[in-house]
């Protein structure tokens, strides 16, 4: 059994790791923490988590609590995990960091898009990318993991298997995505309000995203070459999901895209390559953790379309983070997280 800690907890994210975890048949939630509901039980503070947690309630970090645990899991904003992620590991625990602290490998990359020092650049070389369609056997001996960012596990995905094979046009790539409104958390914004959110749909951060460093660094990767990415991001009226409609110009007419695509993940659990001509749908994953994926050539040209779609709580976020447990821990990478999507 896996002794799991949690920081963080009263988020999104942290919440849907509690959902998670609480099917998982070889993990057991010990800790949880949260420095303002500390003392408040779990379950009252989420009614849907009752009979699961309800004898577990929120405390204040304390590193040797955590230390004892198997595996910590960051649910928290930027910068926190890079002032307890070296102590913790000093215990002997491994570390999962779903916030975006450990994704760029590059201290003062990471600076420029967060507006602050990186707090623990000592920690970046040892850091791994936790897209296990990507970095799986990394994973396995890992100490502490980044969890990929939700728009980034989309629009990699629904990329990589053109850039590895060589085919896509590395310098003219384009990421038009939509995000459900959970993506911006669970603090209270202004543009979050149902008034605000509901019945409009609007991009933002088109000069530069966070997540575009991120995206790109992952892309460089699976090209071997500098690539050229823009990246729109939408607040779309929804709850959960991100639809990611991707655009690649691939010269070669005569590739087979969609046996190109088959063959990549054809061993991979939770990305499914939908028939041709498929159009994957946001409330297809919600609730899962899977990333479908529809290729197209519209017209037979050369610019070729990618539709990718996935939860940003569970594939993007949470999910994404119990897969990487699974691994690190050499459990069967499906354990709690096996379920269907929600629908309606």
């Amino acid at each position: 059994m896996v002794k799991v800690g949690i920081v963080g907890g009263t988020g999104y994210t942290g919440v849907e790791l509690l959902r998670l975890l609480a099917q998982h048949p070889q993990a057991e939630v010990a800790v949880i923490t949260s420095r303002s509901e500390a003392g408040v039980k779990v379950a009252d503070m989420y009614p849907n988590l009752r009979g699961h947690y309800d004898n577990l309630a929120f405390s204040v970090p304390d590193v040797a609590t955590l230390g004892a645990c198997d595996v910590v899991f960051f649910a928290t904003p930027h910068g926190v995990a890079h002032a307890l992620a070296g102590e913790l590991l000093a215990t002997g625990t491994k570390v999962i960091d779903l916030s975006a602290d450990f994704r760029l490998q590059d201290a003062e990359e990471w600076a420029k898009w967060y507006g602050q020092p990186h707090g623990a650049p000592e920690l970046l070389p040892e850091a791994v990318y936790g897209l296990p369609e990507v970095n799986r056997e990394a994973i396995k001996g890992a100490r502490l993991i980044a969890v990929p960012g939700c728009y980034p596990t989309a629009t990699q995905l629904g990329l990589i298997p053109l850039l590895e094979a060589g085919l896509a046009e590395p310098s003219q790539l384009i990421a038009n995505c939509a995000s459900g409104v959970s993506g911006a958390g669970r603090g209270a914004k202004v543009g979050s309000l149902l008034c605000e959110a509901s019945e409009s749909m609007m991009a933002y951060s088109v000069k530069g995203h966070r997540h575009l460093p991120e995206i790109t660094q992952g892309l460089r990767r699976a090209a071997g070459c500098p690539v050229g990415l823009t990246f729109v991001p939408h607040l779309a009226p929804m709850i959960r999901g991100i639809h990611a409609t991707l655009y690649a110009t691939v010269a070669d007419r005569g590739v087979d895209l969609q046996a190109l695509f088959e063959q990549r993940y054809a061993n991979e659990p939770f990305v499914d390559v939908m028939p041709a001509g498929s159009h994957p749908e946001t409330r297809s994953v919600r609730g899962a953790n899977v990333c479908r994926i529809a290729v197209h050539r519209p017209q037979g040209g050369e610019l070729v379309v990618v539709l990718s779609a996935i939860d940003n709580l569970v594939k993007g976020a949470s999910g994404q983070a119990v897969q990487n447990m699974n691994i690190l821990f050499g459990l069967d990478e499906r354990l709690g997280l096996a379920h269907a999507a929600l629908l309606p």
